[in-house]
């Protein structure tokens, strides 16, 4: 979940003497944010649609679990720019202000931060089935299949949802002036090691490992292995996300420890970019499968096409046929004379 410009209505808290209203930091990006959320949800929604839609073919199709896992992640990136970048940033900072209810605010967080735990943890069970699938091929169908994949996808969101019910109390970093508590400690070390530190060392062992099976295949039969399109994506899925992650765990734990969003315009700064920067990985991969895969191109042409050969009138002219035979003509138009 992204930690939101909540807005609560909330008075300075003073500290050694009254803090003016004044003396918070202001956002110098100004609309920007408000832009640049607006572009991300109007492309990016209908490009995870398109996604949804050529995943689920192709998870029909070849009945393969890691389509279902990728399917899934999808998913959650549109649940992600609906509750984060629709109804967070752009419903309730630029549309409502302060109109919301902070009860309504804070059972919106719990709703953020699920489909937030949803979309980056979809992605550890698949890099398992890729793992199982390269290292362990001999008992990989009886370990994967689609029926169980799907079970651990709702397990997965179910997860999800419950993990993020703790983060109703999760504190307004823009407004609140007070040292954290022990609560906002806790909350944000827990939300720094759900979102980033356990899944990125999960990905590490596990990618490093499919990394190392290919280069001991490589020597031991004197030829290149392909890991294959589906493995080429896990690993630039995994690789994209730790580094739009990076810079705003880095900024959250700064805010913590160093320096406060409210009073320093440099840190409030860097906060809302990171923030920015991390969202931005809700809209990316369908472009990453379309680089990566012929089969994913080939998928999304065809659904394109029979789109557009549904909705675009056909102008195609009817033929008229030339019958040479007399019969049908008068005796007398056979050589194009006139009456």
């Amino acid at each position: 979940m992204i930690p939101l410009p909540n807005v609560t209505v909330l008075t300075p808290i003073n500290n050694a003497g009254e803090k003016g209203e004044s003396e918070r930091s202001q956002c110098i990006l100004g609309i920007i944010p408000v832009i640049y959320y607006s572009v991300l949800l109007s492309l990016g929604l209908p490009v995870n649609i398109l996604n949804a839609l050529v995943l689920s073919r192709l998870a029909i199709k070849t009945q393969k679990s890691s389509y279902y896992y990728l399917l899934a992640l999808t998913t959650s990136d549109i649940l992600t720019q609906i509750f984060i970048v629709f109804v967070g940033f752009i419903l309730q900072t630029a549309i409502l202000h302060k109109e919301i209810p902070n009860i309504l605010i804070h059972l919106v967080s719990i709703l953020e931060f699920g489909t937030n735990h949803a979309s980056i943890w979809i992605t550890v069970p698949l890099t398992i089935d890729r793992y199982v699938a390269l290292c362990h091929p001999l008992k990989y169908r009886t370990v994967s299949y689609p029926e169980r994949s799907k079970k651990i996808i709702i397990i997965v969101f179910i997860s999800s949802l419950t993990t993020g019910i703790p983060f109703y109390w999760w504190s307004d970093v823009w407004r609140e002036n007070h040292p954290p508590t022990v609560l906002d400690k806790t909350l944000i070390w827990v939300h720094c090691f759900i979102i980033y530190f356990i899944p990125c060392t999960i990905f590490l062992v596990i990618n490093s490992r499919i990394i190392y099976s290919f280069k001991q295949k490589k020597k031991s039969t004197g030829r290149t292995w392909h890991s294959g399109k589906t493995t080429a994506i896990l690993l630039a899925i995994t690789t994209v996300f730790a580094i739009l992650w990076a810079p705003r765990t880095f900024i959250i734990l700064y805010h913590l420890y160093v320096s406060s969003v409210y009073n320093d315009w440099r840190v409030h700064l860097v906060y809302d970019l990171a923030n920015m920067l991390a969202l931005l990985n809700t809209a990316v991969n369908f472009f990453l499968y379309c680089f990566v895969s012929k089969r994913f191109r080939a998928v999304v042409k065809e659904i394109l096409q029979s789109c557009k050969a549904h909705y675009v009138p056909c102008n195609i002219k009817p033929q008229v046929q030339n019958f040479p035979d007399s019969t049908l003509k008068p005796l007398g138009l056979l050589d194009c004379t006139a009456l």
